[in-house]
């Protein structure tokens, strides 16, 4: 039973990715590429492209689209609800805890055992898609001047994407 295979596999998504959005994409891309055979690499960056530029958090996004293009309608909404669900509920025993235990020493020393393993999910995420997406030298050349647009220029993320487009229509 699909929905069943795609609410588990969101569900533990949800459950154990820590971070963000980015910090989930490298557990999306194991359960839907490796684990489940769902999608191909190319067909997950294309969906994770989209889930860039559309409006809302891209882990959900992603999750909605590979559930979309899995088993339609329904597969998208029990994959949104699947990844979102564990979130819903472990914020509100945080927020509980939090509430009880205040800023003490011990919530420090969590948020300080997290950070740096979010950052390897997230840099993990990076190296994965990198060795997809950049094909040569003027995909290269692209990734390292939207890179340098956005840290330097502060260019806005929808022009870049926008002017990105139009030099793969340029170069390909």
């Amino acid at each position: 039973m699909i929905y069943w295979g795609l609410f588990l596999s969101f569900f533990k998504i949800g459950l154990f990715s820590f971070g963000g959005g980015y910090a989930m994409i490298p557990l999306i891309q194991n359960e839907v590429i490796e684990v489940n055979s769902w999608l191909s690499q190319a067909e997950f960056l294309d969906m994770l492209a989209i889930a860039q530029v559309t409006p809302g958090p891209i882990a959900i996004n992603t999750a909605t689209f590979v559930g979309q293009r899995v088993a339609g309608i329904p597969g998208a909404v029990t994959t949104t609800f699947a990844v979102v669900f564990p979130s819903f509920v472990i914020v509100l025993i945080l927020a509980y805890l939090v509430k009880r235990i205040g800023e003490s020493k011990q919530m420090d020393y969590i948020y300080k055992g997290l950070r740096p393993v979010v950052l390897a999910l997230i840099l993990s995420a990076l190296v994965s898609i990198g060795r997809e997406s950049i094909t040569g030298i003027s995909t290269a050349a692209i990734a390292v001047l939207g890179f340098l647009a956005l840290r330097y220029k502060k260019l806005n993320m929808v022009m870049l994407l926008i002017l990105s487009g139009l030099l793969g229509v340029f170069f390909y």
